[in-house]
C-alpha cells in the first residue's frame, strides 16, 4: 500500500513538475515570439491599417512593396549603403578575426613560450571588460593615427575578439590528439606545417563557431561605428536606424515631411538588419552544434 501510494505522489509529483516546465517555457515563447510575429506582419501594412487593424491581422503585399520603395528611397538610397557598409565591416573584421584568433589560441594551447601564461590571463581579463569601456581610448589611438571616419576604425577594433582566443584555446587544448600533432612532427613537419596541415583541419567546428560569433558581434555593433564615424555615408546599418528612428512623425513629430518615413517602413528596417544574422545561423547551424560541442570531453 505504502509503495503503491509512494509511486502515485511520484507520478504526481512528476506531472505537475513537467507542468510547470511547461508552462515556464510556454511563458518564455511567448514572450519572444509575439513581438517578433507583430513585427513582421507590421511590414505588410500601412501606417493606417497598423493602427486601427487587429495587430496580428496580416497585411497586403501591396503595402509591403510600398514600404519596400519607401525604405530604399530613403535619402536616395542611404538603406543600401547602409547594407553594404555593414558587410564590409562584418566580413572585414571576421576575416582579420580567423587569422589572428585561431593561431593565437593554438599557440596558447600547444606551445611553449615566454610569457605564455601572462597572455592567457590577460585575454580572460578583457574578455570581462566592457567594450563600451574601450571606445573612448580606442578612439584616442586611432585618431592619433589619423584612421577616424575611415572603415578601418571599426574594422580594426572590431577584429580583436580574445572570445574567439579562449573559445580556440579551450578546443586545442582538449580536442586535438597530441600524439598526431607529435607524429606529424616526428614526419619532419614544421610548427607551421603541423598547425596548418593537421591541426586546423581538425579545427574546423571551432573556426565556424568562431566566426560565427564575430560575425554577429561585428554586425550588431552599434557604439563602437557611432562613435568612428562621423558621416552618414560610412554607417553601418545598426546606426543608420537611428536616422530612419528620427525621420518617423511617431518617434520625432518635427520630421514629418518629404523624407519621413512611417512605421511600417521602419520595421521592414529592423527586420532587414537582422536578416543576414539569420540567414547565416540557418546555413551554419550544423557546425555551430558541433562546435558548441567541441572541447567537451578529452579526446
Amino acid at each position: 500500500m505504502t509503495t503503491a501510494t509512494t509511486g502515485r505522489q511520484s507520478g504526481l509529483g512528476g506531472w505537475s513538475g513537467r507542468t510547470i516546465v511547461g508552462v515556464v517555457l510556454a511563458i518564455f515563447v511567448l514572450f519572444f515570439v509575439i513581438p517578433i510575429v507583430w513585427l513582421l506582419l507590421a511590414t505588410t501594412k500601412s501606417a493606417r491599417d497598423l493602427i486601427v487593424r487587429n495587430p496580428f491581422a496580416p497585411g497586403a503585399l501591396g503595402d509591403l512593396r510600398t514600404n519596400w520603395h519607401q525604405l530604399f528611397a530613403f535619402q536616395d538610397g542611404a538603406v543600401t549603403t547602409w547594407v553594404a557598409n555593414s558587410a564590409l565591416y562584418s566580413v572585414g573584421a571576421l576575416v582579420i578575426t580567423l587569422i589572428a584568433s585561431i593561431p593565437a589560441g593554438y599557440a596558447l594551447a600547444l606551445t611553449q613560450f615566454r610569457f605564455r601564461r601572462l597572455l592567457l590571463i590577460l585575454t580572460l581579463i578583457v574578455m570581462l571588460i566592457p567594450n563600451t569601456a574601450l571606445v573612448l581610448p580606442i578612439f584616442l589611438e586611432l585618431n592619433t593615427l589619423g584612421l577616424i571616419g575611415s572603415p578601418l576604425s571599426v574594422i580594426l577594433p572590431m577584429s580583436f575578439f580574445p572570445f574567439g582566443v579562449y573559445l580556440t584555446y579551450i578546443y586545442f587544448s582538449t580536442s586535438i590528439p597530441r600524439d598526431l600533432l607529435s607524429a606529424a612532427r616526428i614526419d619532419g613537419c614544421s610548427e607551421f606545417q603541423v598547425f596548418a596541415r593537421v591541426a586546423l583541419p581538425l579545427a574546423a567546428p571551432i573556426v565556424a563557431l568562431v566566426a560565427f560569433f564575430s560575425f554577429v558581434q561585428s554586425w550588431n555593433n552599434f557604439f563602437l561605428p557611432f562613435v568612428m564615424l562621423p558621416s552618414s555615408d560610412g554607417y553601418p546599418i545598426q546606426v543608420g536606424l537611428t536616422s530612419l528612428l528620427a525621420s518617423t512623425p511617431a518617434f520625432n513629430p518635427s520630421s514629418a515631411g518629404t523624407q519621413s518615413v512611417q512605421l511600417p517602413t521602419l520595421a521592414l528596417a529592423t527586420v532587414i538588419s537582422v536578416l543576414p544574422v539569420l540567414i547565416v545561423f540557418l546555413f551554419s547551424q550544423r557546425f555551430l552544434v558541433a562546435g558548441m560541442t567541441a572541447g567537451g570531453t578529452k579526446e
